[in-house]
């Protein structure tokens, strides 16, 4: 395997510690890059809504990558409501900023977007969704959605403008250990914080969903390197037969914790959310390698663990 040079933006993150964790153990050279102060090794400060210090890196700082992984983003529906002016700036004019860099300078990028993208399409979601489909009101119901989504399209004209070479991939529902808890994070996170600390949470019935664990993720993101091929785009979750009602992980969460189901509360479907996403990834196995090894039981386990261990 030939040693690559690799950025990663939002590399900080959640996502984006466990990928640098991943790339680097393959014995690539990796820097990381996020908005925070940090004085972890092989990591530079830098926000991506502001061109200046993302020049600086690329070209000041004479730091000269072979590959970009584009994860820097503001995440979920909610937080993209009550925070749309980050949002929007990052997430837009963000991947625009290093997609302005691709163009200058030739690197590779694997661009993060979105399951969240699908919106409430009521079929299998195979990457091909977005191109057979026009876009209707029951589609990206979220400016999260849309903002990743317009990510996408920036990708998409600034190949076919300037031949610029990205791989696109959606993530879906990826959890796991690296993972602080916010109200705005993912119901996985979500339900064991609350369950540790004994508070109340709601379950709503009739949703179904497929996670993936992150090291299960990052390892499939990682092969990218190895079977790079421009243009594409890849949903990355977890294995089919792994979907479960949102009930059904709330209830893993509770025994995996000790508690018992009266800290929650059961309503109907949430409104503005999409019931039942029901995903195609076997282009990610084809291309990718993509092999989920780790049972929601046994991930959900060891999330528990680490949040006790921060917490």
């Amino acid at each position: 395997m030939e040693t690559e040079r690799i950025l990663v933006t939002g590399g900080g993150g959640f996502i984006g510690t466990n990928l640098v964790n991943e790339l680097r153990k393959r014995g690539h050279e990796v820097i990381a890059l996020d908005l925070y102060n940090s004085d972890r090794d092989d990591y530079i400060r830098a926000d991506v809504r502001n061109y200046r210090q993302l020049e600086r890196v690329f070209e000041i700082e004479k730091w000269k990558f072979d590959y970009v992984y584009h994860l820097a983003a503001e995440y979920g529906r909610w937080n993209g409501e009550d925070y749309y002016e980050n949002l929007w700036a990052t997430n837009v004019i963000g991947t625009k900023h290093i997609i302005r860099l691709q163009e200058k300078l030739g690197f590779k990028m694997v661009f993060f977007s979105s399951a969240e993208v699908y919106g409430d399409y009521e079929g299998i979601m195979s990457e091909d969704v977005m191109e057979k489909n026009p876009i209707k009101d029951t589609y990206q119901m979220n400016d999260y959605a849309i903002t990743k989504w317009a990510g996408e399209l920036m990708c998409l004209n600034s190949a076919k403008m300037f031949g610029t070479e990205t791989v696109r991939v959606r993530p879906v529902n990826c959890y796991g250990p690296g993972e602080h808890y916010t109200p705005y994070r993912g119901f996985i996170p979500k339900f064991i914080h609350h369950a540790l600390f004994n508070k109340p949470y709601v379950v709503y019935k009739g949703h179904k969903r497929i996670i993936d664990y992150v090291e299960d993720t990052c390892r499939t993101f990682a092969n990218i390197v190895d079977n790079f091929i421009p243009g594409e785009v890849y949903n990355v979750g977890g294995r089919p037969e792994w979907e479960k009602e949102i009930k059904d992980y709330s209830d893993l969460v509770l025994k995996a914790v000790g508690r018992e189901d009266s800290i929650v509360s059961y309503k109907e479907a949430e409104p503005f959310t999409t019931k039942i996403k029901t995903m195609d990834f076997s282009k990610a196995v084809r291309d990718l390698g993509h092999d989920p090894k780790v049972t929601p039981e046994e991930g959900i386990k060891r999330t528990v663990e680490w949040m006790k261990s921060i917490y």
